[in-house]
């Protein structure tokens, strides 16, 4: 196994798998079973599936999808979306799911990320931080990008460990679905400020962005576009880069 984790991220939207460019513009782009599938025999490690309409239209995560995706996922699953209850989270885990990740919740109740963590462990809670560039720093915005919070990055990303949060999973607003790579300064910024794991998301298209990514602090990485296009013009294909490709690309043997 890869010392850095590398890992797809799939966006659900009404039960569908979709990609979105800046949190924008939702693209169809298959069933998320079907998806899934191939990641099996690509043999990848870990999977991320955030739900980006639940929060926004005040649901709870849609069980039904998430069984039908766990039961066929053989690789650890983390899922994000809804989630505001310690009922939520353990009915997530009861279906196969090992990591939740909670991301306006977060910041509207902080105390649950704390709760949580005390009930199901660290390990098993993960706080997403969307942001984007403000003037001359950087801004934490909610429910799918759309809602400004006043908060730094750096210092939710602090706020939230000390509440007891095992993993961030930072996206850039203004690089995600671009396919310009990552906003490594934002990565440096939050990565320096924690010491628990920095999952940079938001931009990648190249292998070398993974490595440019890890450099610039973060433990692992994500990739959305990567893991549903081929090409620029973004014609449709689930694939994801093999171990090989992925062991050159970081200086890692696998």
């Amino acid at each position: 196994m890869l010392l850095t984790r590398v890992m797809p991220c799939l966006l659900l939207k009404n039960d569908r798998l979709v990609k979105t460019i800046q949190f924008k513009d939702a693209n169809y782009v298959g069933d998320p079973v079907n998806a899934i599938k191939i990641y099996n025999e690509k043999q990848v490690d870990e999977l991320v599936v955030l739900d980006i309409s639940a929060t926004r239209e005040n649901r709870k995560p849609a069980f039904e999808a998430i069984q039908q995706i766990a039961d066929e996922c053989f690789m650890p699953l983390t899922y994000g979306g809804g989630i505001t209850s310690l009922d939520d989270a353990r009915r997530l885990f009861a279906l196969g799911v090992e990591k939740i990740v909670v991301n306006t919740h977060a910041v509207e109740n902080p105390s649950f990320i704390t709760q949580a963590s005390e009930v199901f462990g660290a390990q098993a809670v993960m706080v997403s931080i969307d942001a984007k560039k403000t003037g001359s720093g950087y801004e934490v915005f909610t429910r799918s990008g759309t809602t400004p919070t006043g908060l730094d990055p750096a210092a939710h990303a602090l706020n939230v460990q000390k509440r007891g949060a095992g993993e961030i999973f930072l996206t850039s607003i203004d690089r995600e679905g671009t396919l310009q790579g990552y906003d490594l300064e934002l990565i440096r910024q939050v990565s320096r400020a924690v010491s628990i794991p920095v999952i940079a998301c938001g931009g990648a298209w190249e292998l070398m962005h993974f490595k440019q990514a890890v450099d610039a602090g973060a433990s692992a990485v994500a990739a959305g576009s990567m893991a549903v296009y081929m090409g620029r013009n973004r014609a449709v294909l689930i694939n994801f880069p093999n171990a090989h490709e992925l062991s050159v690309v970081l200086n890692e043997k696998r």
